[in-house]
């Protein structure tokens, strides 16, 4: 017996024209938010930073590898970290196919972490993906667009992130069940895992100064998902439950 309403097809059909409305009208709004997303003012960044690379050193226009546009993920993997944030790794299968189109469209996309440079090309290594992803150790980029912080702002209560103060699962205490098993299979404990975030931040480059344009984090990276995408649209959607994902190659085939 099936566990959902069942119907017609042409009962079906009725509440399917009445979703596709609502479908469009959601489309209107996404398309009319991306607007007022690309008319934000765009900020002049002026400190210098230096990134490794697998080219060396590297400031952050050349990040732009030659491109007007550059899209930074920044992904969780702090310099006490042993392997990649399991979320931004979810997150992170989904660049391959896109980087090639974005690039024609003269965009770059690129990883940046907290993590040294031989630490993050050997999980990339692992995990069988190609994007640039450079090195912010030592330097401030980070902690400049909000997604890691010192171990004094984590004791005093001060993280600001998510553009709020101390709101967000990560700063609970104790930590949530599924930031302490984050951590684990990241090879630290909580307190350290969290000293680090995931978001993502757009820059322009023009006239040979770079702007800062954009960033989001938390919920705000829904749609950069594309497993969420596709469990959207699926009979039982994301089906949440604990910690339901992996890395891709820590499932069990089935």
């Amino acid at each position: 017996m099936a566990t959902h309403t069942t119907g017609t097809r042409e009962q079906w059909l009725a509440a399917r024209l009445d979703l596709l409305a609502a479908e469009k009208d959601l489309t209107r709004r996404s398309d009319a938010l991306a607007q007022q997303r690309q008319a934000l003012p765009w900020v002049r960044v002026e400190k210098t930073y230096s990134f490794d690379t697998e080219q060396g050193r590297a400031t952050l226009p050349d990040l732009f590898a030659g491109r007007s546009q550059l899209l930074v993920y920044h992904f969780m993997f702090g310099p006490d970290y042993a392997a990649g944030c399991p979320s931004c790794s979810a997150l992170a299968d989904g660049f391959a196919g896109s980087a090639a189109h974005l690039a024609n469209h003269d965009v770059t996309l690129t990883a940046v972490s907290r993590a040294p440079l031989a630490k993050l090309l050997g999980y990339r290594q692992r995990m069988g993906w190609t994007f640039p992803w450079a090195s912010s150790h030592g330097n401030d980029f980070n902690f400049d667009f909000n997604v890691s912080f010192t171990a004094q702002q984590q004791r005093e209560g001060s993280v600001e992130y998510n553009y709020l103060r101390g709101s967000h699962a990560m700063d609970m205490e104790p930590p949530p069940v599924p930031v302490v098993q984050f951590a684990a299979s990241c090879g630290t404990d909580a307190a350290t895992y969290a000293l680090d975030r995931p978001g993502m931040s757009a820059f322009v480059l023009e006239d040979g100064q770079v702007y800062h344009t954009y960033s989001t984090y938390a919920r705000g990276l829904d749609g950069l998902w594309s497993m969420y995408q596709w469990l959207d649209r699926a009979p039982r959607g994301r089906n949440e439950a604990g910690v339901w994902w992996k890395r891709h190659d820590e499932y069990v085939t089935r």
